[in-house]
């Protein structure tokens, strides 16, 4: 459908209508969308009234089946969806390349969650470009305006502007929008300002690919180095992740001059995760059961709740708090003070209703994290359902518990039934009244975000207009920028810059095979870390380190894994540690007893990994840089980390002239920065730990508890710690935090 497709009315003092099919009631001189075809204004229709009046008025009219629709999220789409890829679909029961449709096409699929289930929350992961994707948007809007009552498509998004092309399901892809450095890259720049000119940016992105809710900030404070979700924090210092999650969520929100800061270019923002995914014990990730504990050794969680309490529920800003909360995975390992209950933090009674709803008055949608509520795989070493804690329960008892709570939406849950059933067992055991009245809650929460973006007044978009603002240069160039001052310097021993023209060596990257984010196994690979086409815009790339001038190493952080199916068949308990090193790692001093564990498929409670060796897939990475420098000589080595995680450089450090830390920025920002064209200036927003035995005697809920690394020349690369071409940096940025250490 193009723009022409659609009817547009505007109204003088007031938000334009687009239609398709509804009718349009004009009353007092104004345009009204007749979105429940009465012949007559409702209140829901009227745009003069407030949100919570006209999301109180529809949900009042909605049936359970329809509010059910409105609790759950789709699963992911691809648009279009093409063969090989997750989450197939058909046309027309044709995959795509035999069915003739255009690529915004609607699937089978969608149309089905459409009428049949009642959905309205949908999750778009590939978006091809900009025109695929607001004429995409605008057949989900048409498909939705021609149902009852016309409640238009929340699209949403997990983070896609990261610059790097490192990630996992979490990270999506496509529509050609700028480009900016992952979070931890963000805050390496030390510039709240900066936070703000992307939330503005990617807002406007947004809207026009037809997005209006992001999953996204993530402001779990980094305490855990090892965390495999590390890098898309804003870093390990309180007031900084505070301060950057704030401004994100305030330009993310707010549509300038509008009253109460919602309208056409808002984004409801979805911080994440409550309470913190941050202190898992060992830094084993809760995706799997083999990491589903967060534990608090230092008595910590007052600190990991600040991002939340004096940021995203406190916005300076006229929309005054984020429009939604989603809880990690995690059982918060005894946090649970009333009734002693180690749950999933989505069942915890104490954390959502007690803690998050009462406690601290939160009134916006509270959404679980994907998949919690189907049943368990049979097997440890999975990617299964992550309904930690409430196994022994059936499905929908498991809706019905998140509920009482206080939960209003079921992330990755597509099947209305276990809602349904939820809602029988709920009318059995309170009443339909008081059952009826809970999810009809919900619903006013759900639809407000809905209202709060202007879809019901016209959610279409103009393909050409989104062409314009996806990846413009404005925007783009602002991405970029941002990159360069993400990156951190921090040793230079007269070696940068390299002025163009030099002849260069590049090492190519062997990763061994690994388990991959859903737990397969991708097979060893061979990479070059740079295209020549780039390489020889600045230098002349030559094949052997002997020719070159200067050698330039790409390396990332190590690549770890903290279980073993190996070690549970030979009879071991499976867990290993997680290295930060490149080099297997013995753990002679982790604890003798985990804090927490405990699980039905497993007949012990010690995960400890004491004594057992933690390996990387990418060890291969550090013979690149010593096997380079023992042939260069004298001639320097440029080493440039992609780090993911803390790094211990104790292994390499001494074989680096120079150091180039990123946390995401397109290669080309190297090359600028290693050629002068660009100075580093980004400073480290967390602690580089100097041994991974001090990891392992830190706490994992507890903020710069780490001895760091101390280099040849005598610099600690602790917080807020950076080099640019006149030595260590000593601005302002500095001391914008106070010292925690």
């Amino acid at each position: 459908m193009s723009q022409k497709n659609y009817r547009l009315y505007k109204n003088p003092d007031g938000p334009d209508i687009g239609t398709t099919s509804a009718p349009v009631l004009e009353q007092d001189g104004l345009y009204f969308k007749d979105a429940a075809r009465t012949g007559s204004l409702l209140p829901y229709e009227d745009w003069r009234l407030d949100d919570q009046t006209r999301a109180q008025d529809l949900a009042s009219r909605l049936s359970i089946e329809e509010i059910a629709g409105l609790m759950m999220y789709s699963p992911h789409q691809m648009v279009p969806s093409l063969p090989g890829e997750p989450f197939p679909a058909t046309y027309d029961g044709k995959p795509f390349l035999e069915s003739g449709k255009e690529k915004w096409a609607l699937t089978d699929q969608q149309i089905q969650f459409l009428e049949k289930d009642h959905i309205r929350h949908v999750l778009v992961m590939k978006l091809e470009d900009a025109e695929t994707a607001a004429q995409w948007s605008n057949q989900m809007q048409q498909a939705a305006e021609a149902l009852p009552w016309g409640i238009p498509v929340n699209v949403s998004s997990d983070p896609r502007h990261g610059a790097s092309k490192a990630g996992a399901e979490y990270k999506s892809g496509g529509g050609e929008v700028s480009k900016w450095p992952e979070g931890l890259g963000m805050a390496a720049t030390f510039s709240p300002e900066l936070c703000r000119q992307f939330g503005n940016a990617i807002s406007k992105e947004y809207r026009a690919l037809g997005i209006t809710t992001a999953l996204s900030p993530q402001v779990d404070l980094a305490t855990e180095p090892r965390w495999m979700r590390f890098e898309d924090t804003f870093g390990t210092h309180p007031d900084q992740v505070t301060e950057l999650g704030k401004i994100y969520c305030d330009s993310l929100q707010t549509t300038q001059g509008s009253p109460d800061g919602w309208g056409k270019d808002s984004v409801c923002a979805m911080a994440k995760h409550w309470p913190g995914g941050g202190p898992c014990e060992g830094g084993r990730d809760a995706h799997y059961a083999f990491g589903k504990y967060a534990v608090y050794p230092g008595n910590n969680l007052k600190t990991h709740l600040k991002p939340f309490l004096q940021g995203a529920f406190h916005l300076d800003g006229p929309t005054g708090s984020v429009s939604a909360i989603m809880p990690y995975y995690t059982v918060s390992w005894n946090q649970d003070t009333k009734n002693g209950k180690n749950v999933g933090n989505s069942y915890s009674e104490y954390l959502i209703s007690d803690l998050l709803r009462k406690t601290y008055s939160y009134e916006g949608i509270v959404c679980t994290d994907w998949g919690i509520t189907g049943d368990p795989a049979p097997v440890m070493d999975s990617f299964g359902s992550r309904c930690f804690g409430v196994e022994s329960l059936t499905e929908a008892e498991r809706h019905l518990l998140a509920i009482e709570n206080g939960v209003d939406q079921f992330g990755g849950n597509s099947r209305i039934e276990p809602i349904l059933e939820a809602y029988r067992l709920g009318c059995e055991k309170y009443g339909e009244q008081v059952m009826r009245a809970r999810m009809e809650a919900s619903a006013v929460r759900l639809l407000k975000n809905i209202f709060r973006c202007g879809l019901f007044e016209n959610p279409y978009l103009d393909p050409e207009e989104s062409k314009k603002i996806v990846g413009c240069e404005t925007f783009s160039q602002a991405g970029y920028q941002a990159q360069l001052q993400s990156v951190v310097m921090v040793k230079n021993q007269g070696a940068l810059p390299l002025t163009e023209g030099k002849k260069v060596y590049i090492p190519s990257r062997t990763i061994q095979a690994r388990k991959n984010f859903f737990r397969g196994m991708d097979p060893q690979r061979t990479v070059d870390p740079v295209e020549d086409s780039l390489v020889e815009k600045y230098y002349h790339r030559v094949d052997t380190p002997q020719e070159a001038d200067f050698a330039l190493v790409f390396v990332e952080s190590p690549l770890s894994d903290g279980y073993s199916q190996q070690d549970a068949d030979q009879g071991g308990n499976g867990y290993v540690p997680v290295s930060l090193q490149y080099r297997p790692y013995v753990a002679r001093e982790a604890r003798e007893t985990s804090i927490a564990g405990g699980d039905f498929r497993e007949n012990f409670t010690n995960r400890s990994y004491r004594g057992k060796t933690g390996t990387a897939a990418n060890e291969g990475d550090l013979d690149l840089i010593l096997d380079t420098k023992a042939v260069m000589g004298d001639k320097p080595v440029i080493v440039c980390l992609r780090m993911h995680n803390p790094t211990v450089p104790k292994e390499w450090e001494s074989a680096a002239d120079g150091i180039l830390i990123d946390f995401g920025v397109q290669k080309q920002a190297i090359f600028d920065l290693v050629s002068g064209a660009a100075e580093p200036s980004g400073l480290l927003p967390v602690e580089i730990p100097a041994n991974m035995e001090t990891v392992e005697h830190h706490s994992e809920d507890v903020p710069f508890d780490l001895d760091v690394y101390v280099d040849q020349a005598g610099n600690a690369y602790g917080y807020a710690f950076g080099m640019n071409w006149d030595g260590v940096i000593h601005d302002q940025r500095v001391s914008r935090y106070p010292n925690l250490k």
